[in-house]
């Protein structure tokens, strides 16, 4: 096999070939068909999350085949299509997983970051962390749903049944959401970089209601946002932007530091939260109601030779929707 490897943080992926491996009891081996680069992989490279590994194979957005079948693998078969999302294990015996809270597990893996990713020709997964994703779509197209997908959809729910959303940072996430949230009957304000007209104008064809600056005010009270952006400075202007009683969701797993802000921002019981990766049942309800939902990702392809030019484009943001690699 071979994979794009990350040896050294800070450093550009290297084009590694390594020996074949094999799946263990309860594993799986996928051919990797197509693996979306996330936001996150950006953090995996950078060392901005706790506890960094290296050498790692980054990358948890895969699309691909199952090949390969450990012992024990029930409900699964050779040659079908899977889905392997961010969270790649969970312990089932802490007081998280007790309580169907395994995105808190406290021995938790994550696909790309604590255990080898999809940045790959292919990866060993736990067979229990797969999703089936039937023969509907595109690879390409369905692999942004394995991150962006999953957790704006978490944090879609998280944020309530507000029919005013707000969207800071229109990345591929976001554009996902939008789309979600328009099917569900609601109104999406969406906020970009300031001046950054052409993910405006890419946020309005989605069908928002409204799109702006970051550094602008929604033309009315929104009911509740999600803030996908990294930058912790959003958080005292999404506060603003809500109603009473409203809730701002920070949806991102790193953001920079929150600025202090006048306590009157969250005074009338707004609320802040944050979204802490997914559980299998958050896979299961989204990925099962996607195809109804009329989801269309948008997506730049590149050879997973060129991963590291894929990584660029997306800290410069070169590209609208998401990017995809594929071997």
């Amino acid at each position: 096999m071979h994979a794009m490897v990350l040896k050294r943080l800070r450093s550009a992926l290297e084009w590694t070939e390594l020996s074949d491996r094999y799946p263990g009891s309860g594993e799986i081996r996928v051919k990797v068909s197509a693996c979306g680069v996330c936001r996150t992989d950006l953090h995996v490279v950078d060392g901005e999350l706790p506890d960094p590994q290296v050498p790692i194979i980054p990358g948890h957005e895969i699309v691909g085949r199952i090949d390969l079948l450990g012992a024990g693998v029930d409900g699964l078969t050779v040659g079908q299509r899977v889905g392997i999302p961010w969270l790649g294990h969970t312990c089932g015996v802490c007081p998280y997983c007790a309580e169907h809270r395994e995105n808190l597990c406290d021995r938790p893996l994550f696909t790309g970051y604590t255990r080898d990713g999809g940045f790959a020709t292919a990866v060993i997964a736990d067979a229990r962390f797969a999703f089936p994703l039937g023969e509907v779509g595109s690879d390409v197209a369905l692999a942004p749903l394995l991150c962006a997908g999953l957790i704006g959809w978490r944090s879609l729910v998280i944020a309530g049944p507000g029919r005013k959303l707000g969207l800071y940072g229109f990345g591929a996430a976001a554009h996902i959401v939008a789309q979600v949230a328009r099917w569900q009957g609601r109104s999406v304000f969406a906020f970009t970089r300031p001046a950054d007209v052409p993910t405006q104008t890419f946020a309005r064809g989605l069908g928002a209601a409204w799109a702006g600056g970051s550094d602008e005010m929604p033309p009315e009270p929104l009911d509740a946002a999600i803030i996908f952006a990294t930058a912790g400075s959003l958080v005292p202007l999404a506060l603003k932007a809500v109603r009473k009683g409203g809730r701002v969701v920070c949806a991102g797993i790193h953001m920079s530091d929150i600025p202090g802000f006048p306590y009157r921002l969250l005074w009338e019981e707004r609320q802040l939260v944050s979204v802490a990766n997914l559980t299998r049942q958050d896979g299961l309800d989204f990925l099962g109601a996607a195809p109804q939902m009329g989801i269309i990702t948008k997506t730049t392809s590149y050879p997973l030779t060129q991963a590291n030019q894929a990584l660029a484009d997306l800290r410069a943001g070169r590209f609208e929707g998401a990017a995809v690699l594929v071997p």
